[in-house]
């Protein structure tokens, strides 16, 4: 396996966000399923996390309860180290934000952009910060009055990531983003994400299948399975010191694949990235 560079990140000490031992057990039928098998998860300020993992290994439903769409069967969790444990989604909401795989099915389709991020916002419109956001997502203010049907997926998946920041979220839950998006739009919520990072000092957790994509964008990664953890660490870490066999398993098929995907090659600032055409910004 060739050797990935990833950037080494240096991490403040204090989480935002604490998920201790979470367990959540299904029954379907005559078998027991553990979707999340006393998994925890740290997220430090202005970071990003990526968990990753093959589709069922569990990464999807544990932000799911992160984010109190549905409650653990056990253990707990802080945010900014106050407990929030069996809270509901809106007291939640109050903190993080989830962008959604289908961003379009996350908008009310007979509302306009604009009364929606509203909504976001509980009605304390902030014009100047609107203005600015979009700008950031490389959208103009007439995507404000049009509807969700009437965007691509890449152009909406960034409404939906003004609408979390505008919100005033301070953590976004990101859960396949970017897996329903072409080449292009992906390539460009990638860097949009991160340049939210370092201007609004946003913190994220990014969940996806694909190892390649997460390397790109995240200070830590969790490598999960069965609804287990089978390794963590810094993104330099994991990527060129794997510990896990299904962790390198996960690496040779980003290489494999990387001719196609433009993965195959991850730096710094990885090259995918400039190949964004302005036809792609509109």
């Amino acid at each position: 396996m060739s050797e990935i560079y990833v950037k080494e990140a240096a991490f403040d000490s204090a989480p935002i966000l604490e998920a201790k031992d979470l367990v959540r057990t299904y029954r379907a039928k005559d078998r027991v399923i553990k979707a999340i098998d006393h998994v925890s998860v740290s997220l430090m300020p202005g970071r990003i996390l990526g968990i990753v993992g093959e589709s069922g290994s569990g990464k999807s439903t544990l932000i799911r309860h992160i984010a109190c769409l549905e409650q653990p069967d056990a253990g707990r969790l802080f945010f900014r180290g106050e407990e929030y444990t069996g809270k509901t989604a809106a007291y939640a909401g109050r903190h993080m934000q989830m962008i959604f795989q289908d961003s379009q099915s996350s908008f009310d389709p007979k509302m306009r952009f604009d009364k929606s991020l509203r909504e976001a916002r509980k009605g304390q419109n902030d014009p100047e910060l609107l203005k600015r956001l979009l700008e950031e997502v490389r959208l103009d203010e007439s995507f404000l009055s049009r509807f969700p049907r009437s965007l691509s997926g890449g152009q909406c998946q960034r409404m939906s990531i003004v609408r979390a920041v505008y919100s005033g979220a301070e953590v976004l839950l990101c859960d396949e983003a970017t897996s329903a998006l072409d080449v292009a739009s992906q390539a460009l919520v990638i860097e949009l994400l991160q340049e939210l990072k370092e201007t609004h000092g946003i913190s994220m957790i990014f969940v996806s299948h694909d190892l390649g994509v997460v390397s790109q964008l995240c200070d830590e990664i969790m490598v999960m399975k069965n609804g287990r953890c089978v390794e963590r660490g810094s993104s330099a870490d994991v990527i060129n010191r794997p510990k896990d066999e299904y962790t390198r398993q996960l690496l040779d098929a980003v290489m494999e694949v990387g001719t196609e995907t433009g993965l195959h090659g991850i730096k710094d600032e990885p090259a995918i990235l400039h190949e964004v055409t302005e036809r792609d910004l509109s």
